[in-house]
């Protein structure tokens, strides 16, 4: 897939707000400071298409950008820690949460996992109620580039290893880096792909 065109569309705290739903749409989520914005910019080859920050918790809202006018790229908020009230983060969760039960054109959720750490409670179980929901997803593990190539293997391997005690089929991944672009061409032809099976209407997607 070629980028010829990357650009912001809208930020909403609704899901109900958000653009028609007449485009295949991927929505990119992770735990806070998982490289996320860095991701999506590397993908666009736009740099500064998504905010990028040290701070984690900056993604406050449901972020839309639209690429090549022919598909949605999603940014949410980041699940875990951030410096934000309990209160924040609650609403922060049903926001997300509506948005990922409701939102008729979501062809399929991109779970970024920083490849350094072992396996996380707060990413299993988002992924596991992904699974319990029907929603489609791929897990991206970032940051490849901060550590060895059998470093990553080895990360990989044990979230794989973790996943197949409750998991009788793994869902795909691809391994990512920001700053050496390693995994974008896999990612968008991933997305590529599940374009094609997009039928034009989201009522025939249903």
């Amino acid at each position: 897939m070629i980028i010829r065109d990357a650009r912001f569309l809208t930020s909403n705290s609704r899901a109900e707000l958000c653009p028609a739903p007449t485009l295949p749409e991927y929505a990119f989520i992770g735990r806070s400071n998982v490289g996320k914005s860095s991701l999506i910019n590397m993908l666009t080859g736009r740099n500064g298409l998504a905010k990028t920050s040290s701070s984690p918790g900056k993604t406050q809202l449901i972020n839309h950008f639209i690429i090549n006018d022919e598909w949605y790229l999603v940014d949410l908020p980041g699940y875990g820690y951030a410096k934000v009230s309990k209160t924040s983060r609650a609403e922060w969760a049903r926001m997300i949460n509506f948005y990922l039960r409701h939102r008729p054109n979501l062809m399929c959720v991109c779970v970024l996992i920083d490849s350094r750490h072992a396996p996380q409670p707060a990413d299993l179980e988002f992924m596991e109620k992904l699974g319990e929901e029907g929603i489609p997803f791929v897990m991206i593990f970032t940051k490849t580039d901060k550590q060895s190539t059998a470093q990553t293997k080895a990360l990989v391997t044990s979230y794989l290893q973790k996943m197949s005690e409750i998991w009788d089929e793994l869902p795909r991944y691809f391994q990512t880096s920001a700053e050496s672009a390693l995994g974008r061409e896999e990612v968008l032809e991933f997305i590529a792909g599940v374009n094609k099976e997009w039928v034009a209407g989201p009522d025939a997607n249903l």
